[in-house]
């Protein structure tokens, strides 16, 4: 048995919130280091100081570390989808709100711990859908129901419209991350343009 093992079940659960938030903490900054492609699970353990078997024991790979960061980020933006929500107002007016939102939550984060990758790198996609993932999903979907229920949205399908925004959303965001300058406007008009008129009301781009 493990010496954590004998340890008293809440102090075992600490024990247990620290080391994975410690793998976190180390992830960020190695994926920031050398970018996603480059960032090895062995240059994350070394970084958190903790044994290879430890980290183990929470995730089995990269990708399941990189996961894991994803679903912090979608739980730390679905408040902030929330307070939107909470509003009330147009169904035009929460989808700017939210887009906006979306990408300069993705800027900060972007720069708080990937804005070192390597110019170009494409920004790594999550297989499958997280837990909190599916919360702002839901979160979406049902700001959208409630605004067609209340009048303040056109009758359509809501689980397509919020798919469709979500997915115009994250590519654009993930494009709008690999430029220089990040321009977090620009890329919100046009997000924002192809979910509330489709290509009809994207506009000419100027040379």
């Amino acid at each position: 048995m493990s010496e954590v093992a004998y340890l008293p079940v809440g102090k075992r659960e600490q024990t247990k919130v620290q080391n994975r938030q410690a793998i976190l903490d180390a992830a960020r900054e190695v994926f920031g280091e050398l970018g996603y492609d480059g960032a090895t699970v062995r240059d994350i353990i070394r970084r958190t100081g903790l044994a290879a078997g430890t980290f183990y024991n929470y995730y089995r790979s990269k990708e399941e570390v990189f996961a894991a960061l994803a679903d912090d980020g979608a739980r730390r933006f679905n408040p902030i989808l929330k307070a939107l929500r909470g509003r009330g107002g147009p169904l035009e007016d929460f989808v700017r709100e939210a887009i906006v939102a979306y990408f300069e939550f993705m800027a900060d984060e972007h720069e708080t711990w990937m804005g070192r990758r390597p110019a170009g790198e494409p920004q790594p996609h999550v297989h499958g859908e997280t837990p909190e993932m599916a919360a702002v999903f839901a979160e979406v979907k049902d700001a959208i129901e409630n605004a067609i229920a209340e009048g303040r949205g056109p009758a359509s399908d809501a689980e397509y419209m919020a798919a469709a925004a979500i997915a115009v959303a994250r590519e654009v965001g993930d494009k709008m991350l690999m430029r220089r300058p990040i321009d977090t406007a620009a890329a919100a008009d046009f997000a924002i343009a192809m979910i509330l008129h489709g290509l009809k009301g994207v506009p000419e781009a100027h040379g």
